[in-house]
């Protein structure tokens, strides 16, 4: 959840190393999907999580789901013409080196906020909204979900989990389940 309290709070990888979260490769097997857990690395190199997800084996399809802090989260998805890359919340690039990172990697500007203007603002997504569209995830269903600014990103992550059909297998996988 990134409301306009936090924001001014929260840690960054910029001022404190302690950069918390979860990262996942999700791998479909046919009917089937499979979670492994990505390196803590994940969380805070935009390189190093598409070197984790580019790694992983499967004879279907394979992405990558990247929780930051709860504030924000990544899908990453590698295809023929490189990595499919999906920020739940562009603003997040004001305080963490990953989300700057996707944008520069899909050319959009990092938003240029004063911390008052910050406040004002409702985060937003940026990137390939269609990137699990095939997998039956339609970007419509995905902006809404990326639009509940009431939820935090882990919470947002179980809602996309749920509608593709492995929400049970990623709840396994988090912390205290």
């Amino acid at each position: 959840m990134t409301s306009s309290s936090d924001r001014s709070s929260r840690n960054t990888d910029t001022d404190d190393d302690t950069v918390t979260g979860n990262a996942f490769g999700v791998m479909q097997e046919g009917d089937s999907w499979q979670i492994t857990r990505l390196t803590d690395a994940a969380l805070t190199s935009l390189d190093d999580a598409a070197r984790q997800v580019r790694s992983l084996r499967t004879e279907g399809a394979s992405f990558g789901l990247v929780d930051v802090d709860h504030e924000f989260f990544v899908i990453l998805r590698p295809g023929p013409s490189g990595m499919r890359l999906m920020l739940s919340d562009a603003t997040a690039s004001l305080d963490y080196d990953l989300a700057a990172d996707v944008l520069e990697e899909l050319n959009v500007d990092v938003p240029d906020m004063s911390d008052e203007e910050l406040e004002d603002t409702d985060p937003w997504g940026e990137g390939d909204m269609s990137i699990l569209e095939d997998l039956g995830l339609p970007p419509g269903v995905l902006e809404i979900i990326v639009s509940e600014t009431d939820l935090y990103a882990d919470e947002q992550l179980q809602s996309v989990a749920e509608r593709m059909g492995f929400g049970e297998v990623l709840e396994r996988h988090l912390p205290d389940s």
